[in-house]
């Protein structure tokens, strides 16, 4: 589905949602941060303590990775909320930063051993 939606259609498919529930009131820019926070703070739990493989394991488990799904889903919808109640366009800040981080992190000095990228 990831080709056959737009940004734009998430963030007026979220709106409804929440105006549909008068959620408007408790929606501002604070408790949307919260939610983003929160939510990243579950998605990251089930990967506590567990080595690469074991990771790696958990996205072959269907039942683990809905669960990682579901959190991976609640940051997003709490970044797009906040994106569409504050008017931020996702895909023109994204490819802002991914220009910014091209120049702070030129491949031929991040690419590779540790010790190049700690030259930077």
């Amino acid at each position: 589905m990831d080709e056959q939606i737009t940004i734009t259609e998430l963030k007026q498919k979220i709106k409804l949602f929440c105006e549909e529930r008068d959620w408007d009131q408790y929606h501002n820019a604070k408790e949307l941060a919260i939610g983003v926070i929160t939510e990243a703070a579950e998605l990251l739990d089930p990967f506590r303590f567990k080595s690469p493989q074991e990771v790696d394991a958990m996205f072959k488990d269907s039942q683990k990775r809905e669960q990682i799904s579901e959190e991976m889903a609640a940051v997003f919808y709490f970044l797009i909320r906040l994106a569409q109640k504050y008017d931020i366009d996702l895909s023109s800040e994204l490819v802002r930063k991914l220009e910014k981080n091209h120049k702070k992190y030129p491949v031929n000095k991040a690419k590779g051993s540790n010790k190049k990228y700690t030259e930077l």
